[in-house]
């Protein structure tokens, strides 16, 4: 039996503790070590070795990391130096540092739900009030609390006075609940509907209470969400799966080829540790050094990009999860409204409802003014001189409105002061209030539910108008406030006061709501046209809910709202099965939540999920990727968070969407690029091989290929401009290779390649092309330097775009252009130079070989323009034909 089921008396009994006088002294240290403090278990921050150990697991890194060890072991071998060693470590720390400074701020999830905690509480203790720490609350206390406080611990009510609880960032709830320690509830019931129960971490909004601790630290509601925290694990990112396999690939290809060449070399006869050589060369040519560089320099310029568009990354890897995103389920409260209770609209038994912006009568303005004397509400000056309203969320709409409307509440109650009230109740649900007035006699005010307020006679017709218009405020979602008044001439006795809420005549009612933030719509609509599905998953009812969402454009036709209560009665099974009919999730608890981000994970779906409250956590932390608000959202949320609003702006998410699909669409250039590079070095070394021929390329010479023809051009890719039309395609698939779409023109840029590499060498080796330079195999390997790291470096431009290089405005990327002429230069100037070609093993060489390596190095780029032309112009016979194919008379 749950603490909301069980008697009140049975309770205290069970608890060892008494209404009266609360906890002995005695039995405190007991409880203390049967329960523990009021606190939440420690998360145990990570260390630095472990931070780096868990980089090293990178498949890429690893690969980098025997890259070294080879260049390591071949440079004392020859004693050729540690050049290779060096540059390569030296990446692979690079890597290291930019991934643990970017992802420096490690979780504090745990330590934000600790700030919760109210920091004292008033208890009965041997029958004296006494003001405690709430780290030395225990079951069995009793607490006392007032409008203001904060809950300390999870607690059954015993009695209370006029009591509400805002318990919006636990249940997601906009609006306070009204608590009843009368309460009867049985069965299974969610917590934002036990009337009897006080959760830790909530706000008293109004009355005043005392109740008994039942839970405390990670036995409570909160402490349940910190064991979510702690326990949900993250799945690897999509980035981080699609660089697994490439560098799975990678190493594959490398091993098996390295062994290829070794055993090839040997049956020819060659001398073992040449050929250990050579397989160890081959081994570095497959190594695309630079690759986690870049990516990881593409993720860090996303991170700035985004932060200039209100988004703030504080994981890595999240700026590409978001470009897969596919599914963003969001929470209700405080992310697609502005949790703020507002007046939308008012009726006072004209023929129409006015709307809030509309400019009010003097009639209505009677009417906001009196609904602001019958409030509890007041206007206060904070801390910085501004004004601030402190009261239920209801009332503090009342004033804001008539503040809107330039009144001041404490002008009218001058003019009107109070002089009699009779409390709200969640029994009686109204209040009344009586004023005296200026010119003598009281004004009788009462405010509350439109069924409860006790109106005079009226006529039937007047009856069903009334009648009409509050169903149609209510069908809308609204709240509907109704207000009554009288004048009378005496104030009766207090024993007589219930005589005044009885023949009120109608002055009106309001619809109140918590209502859509205004750029919501067109967030879904775009998020909806890039093919990415909007759930809504609140804690709120189910009618609010669907009309806010109907708002919005979130709900198509044929999707269906489920509840809570219909969830927990569904199978993992089932939900997975059906997830994909159901936009809008109510009344959820946060377990719900990770239900249904597990669901749509199912699915290979990527999923963002977006919260501010509390009782959004554990399902930020579940999700491909967790969005809060950074000025609403708790710490609590931030820190579970991947992605931070800055200006709590659900538009913000798609900006950060598409600036994800961005940093993809260039991390998936780099790939296309480097695997060109590295595959064509690989096949020119293996095939030189099978052909009989020496090695085209030595490793040092492929180093400085790799770091320095690919890497450097290579490192401006991140900040190429992605094609306009990114976000009306579809989401880049979970499981969808970075190769999609790229096998066939990686091929051809491979052959053209090695073809000319081939030619290259060959010429070198084989063709007198000057007097005074006779054909060498120094020459040959000069010259395929040339060829690979040029074709390399021009490279670049074939991949920044799918349209021809000569469309493609170097205005765009500048520091890509130069980048490019600048490492072509230098590869000039390593050969050209005697003492820089001795060094790296290249020899000098005539004016013919530099016209012919010039004229190779261009000739895969002209490969790749006649491949785009080709592509284009079949692109655009498929478009005319599927034209012509729905309007056969265009045909001629």
């Amino acid at each position: 039996m749950q603490y909301y089921e069980k008697n009140r008396n049975i309770l205290l009994k069970e608890l060892d503790t008494n209404a009266e006088l609360g906890l002995q002294s005695s039995a405190i240290a007991e409880k203390q070590r049967e329960y523990g403090k009021n606190q939440f278990d420690e998360q145990k921050s990570e260390g630095i070795v472990k931070k780096i150990l868990h980089n090293l697991r990178d498949i890429s890194t690893i690969i980098l990391i025997i890259a070294a060890g080879i260049s390591l072991a071949m440079g004392i071998y020859h004693d050729e130096g540690y050049v290779e060693f060096i540059v390569i470590m030296g990446v692979v720390i690079l890597n290291m540092v930019l991934a643990i400074t970017q992802e420096r701020n490690a979780e504090k999830s745990l330590s934000a739900l600790k700030d919760l905690n109210s920091p004292v509480c008033m208890a009965l203790r041997d029958g004296i009030q006494t003001e405690l720490e709430s780290t030395e609350l225990v079951p069995g206390d009793i607490i006392l609390l007032k409008t203001g406080d904060l809950i300390p611990a999870d607690a059954r009510l015993l009695a209370g006075n006029d009591l509400s609880v805002d318990e919006s960032i636990l249940t997601g709830e906009s609006e306070p609940s009204a608590k009843d320690a009368d309460a009867e509830l049985t069965g299974k019931v969610i917590a934002a509907d036990q009337l009897n129960m006080l959760f830790s971490g909530c706000l008293v909004t109004a009355g005043s209470a005392k109740a008994v601790v039942t839970s405390t630290g990670m036995d409570t509601q909160i402490g349940h969400i910190a064991g979510y925290l702690n326990d949900t694990q993250k799945l690897k990112t999509p980035l981080q799966v699609r660089l697994d396999k490439v560098g799975k690939t990678i190493s594959g290809i490398a091993v098996i080829s390295a062994f290829a060449m070794f055993a090839i070399g040997l049956r020819n006869g060659a001398d073992l540790w040449e050929m250990v050589f050579v397989a160890v060369s081959l081994a570095v040519a497959a190594v695309p050094e630079t690759l986690s560089l870049i990516v990881t320099l593409a993720l860090s310029h996303g991170v700035t990009e985004m932060v200039k568009k209100n988004a703030l990354i504080r994981k890595l890897p999240a700026v590409e999860t978001l470009g897969s995103t596919s599914v963003i389920c969001t929470d209700k409260t405080g992310t697609l409204t502005q949790n703020r209770m507002t007046i939308k609209r008012l009726w006072q038994g004209d023929e129409e409802a006015y709307e809030d912006t509309a400019e009010f009568s003097p009639k209505q303005i009677d009417f906001i003014s009196k609904l602001a004397l019958a409030s509890n509400a007041v206007v206060q000056t904070d801390a910085d001189g501004n004004p601030e309203i402190i009261g239920d969320p209801t009332e503090k709409a009342i004033l804001r409105l008539l503040g809107e409307k330039g009144i001041d509440k404490n002008e009218l109650e001058r003019q009107f002061p109070r002089v009699a009230e009779i409390s709200f109740s969640s029994e009686r649900k109204m209040m009344t209030t009586v004023h005296e007035c200026p010119d003598g006699g009281y004004l009788v005010l009462t405010k509350g539910a439109f069924d409860r307020v006790p109106f005079g006679n009226a006529s039937q017709e007047s009856i069903d108008a009334r009648n009409t218009m509050h169903d149609t405020f209510a069908k809308d979602a609204f709240r509907v406030i109704a207000l009554g008044s009288k004048h009378i001439d005496t104030l009766p006795p207090e024993d007589s006061r219930g005589e005044l809420e009885s023949g009120l005549t109608f002055e009106g009612i309001i619809g109140i709501i918590d209502p859509p933030r205004v750029e919501c719509a067109e967030a879904i609509a775009l998020a909806k046209k890039a093919g990415i599905r909007t759930v809504m998953i609140t804690g709120d009812h189910a009618v609010t809910a669907e009309a806010i969402a109907k708002q919005i454009g979130l709900i198509s036709n044929g999707d269906k709202i489920m509840t809570g209560a219909e969830l927990s009665e569904m199978s993992d099974d089932d939900l997975i099965d059906n997830i994909s009919q159901y936009s809008v999730y109510a009344r959820v608890s946060p377990e719900d939540k990770i239900r249904i981000v597990e669901a749509w994970q199912e699915h290979d779906e990527v999923v963002a999920m977006t919260g501010d409250g509390v009782n959004d956590a554990p399902a930020l932390k579940a999700a491909d990727i967790g969005v809060s608000m950074g000025i609403t959202g708790t710490e609590v949320a931030k820190s579970a968070s991947d992605m931070i609003l800055t200006d709590d702006n659900f538009s913000t998410i798609i900006e950060a969407v598409h600036k994800g699909r961005d940093v993809f669409s260039n991390i998936r250039k780099t790939v296309y690029f480097l695997l060109v590079c590295n595959f064509s070095e690989i096949i020119i070394m293996l095939g030189a091989q099978m052909i009989g021929w020496k090695m085209p390329l030595t490793p040092i010479m492929l180093l400085l290929i790799n770091v320095l023809g690919d890497g450097i051009p290579g490192l401006q890719l991140a900040k190429e401009k992605s094609d306009p039309r990114i976000m009306t395609r579809k989401p880049i698939g979970r499981n969808e290779s970075l190769f999609t779409g790229l096998q066939f023109v990686i091929a051809c840029q491979t052959i053209a390649f090695v073809i000319v590499a081939w030619i290259g060498y060959y010429v070198g080796t084989s063709v007198a092309m000057s007097d005074i330079y006779a054909p060498a195999h120094e020459i040959g390997q000069t010259m395929s330097f040339l060829v690979v790291g040029w074709s390399s470096i021009l490279h670049v431009f074939t991949v920044r775009s799918r349209q021809s290089m000569f469309k493609r405005s170097d205005r765009n990327n500048p520091k890509l252009v130069w980048s490019a002429l600048i490492m072509i230069a230098v590869f000039a100037l390593l050969v050209f130079i005697p003492v820089l070609a001795n060094v790296f093993g290249m020899v000098t060489i005539g004016l013919r070989h530099w016209i012919l390596s010039a004229a190779l190095a261009v000739i895969p780029t002209i490969v790749a323009e006649i491949g785009k032309f080709v592509s284009a112009y079949s692109d655009r016979i498929q478009h005319r034909n599927r034209i012509v194919h729905h309007n056969p008379h265009l045909d001629d």
